[in-house]
């Protein structure tokens, strides 16, 4: 409330191995996402870790609600730690 995206750069950045309890925790991180953060933000960054033990879910779902090319959302897939900071480059690289 305090800096107004269209004045200041706003850009939330998200790591996760892209889990959730349930598809009810899906359904409300997508309803957070639209009523929260992308009106307070630029954009919303989301970068997913690969990972043996999970299914890495998320991923797919903001493709499935999204798109792969949304404006509002950058998707990132991170292969180990070592990705991480390209990751972050390519949300910088493509911010508005």
């Amino acid at each position: 409330k305090d800096y107004n995206p269209s004045q200041w750069n706003i850009y939330p950045f998200h790591f996760s191995d892209g889990d959730n309890w349930s598809t009810d925790d899906t359904k409300e991180c997508m309803e957070i996402l639209r009523n929260d953060l992308f009106p307070a933000s630029n954009v919303f960054c989301y970068g997913q870790v690969d990972s043996r033990y999970g299914t890495g879910q998320f991923y797919k779902d903001l493709i499935d609600v999204f798109g792969e090319t949304s404006e509002d959302v950058i998707l990132s897939r991170i292969e180990n730690r070592e990705g991480i900071l390209d990751s972050i480059k390519q949300f910088l690289g493509k911010g508005k």
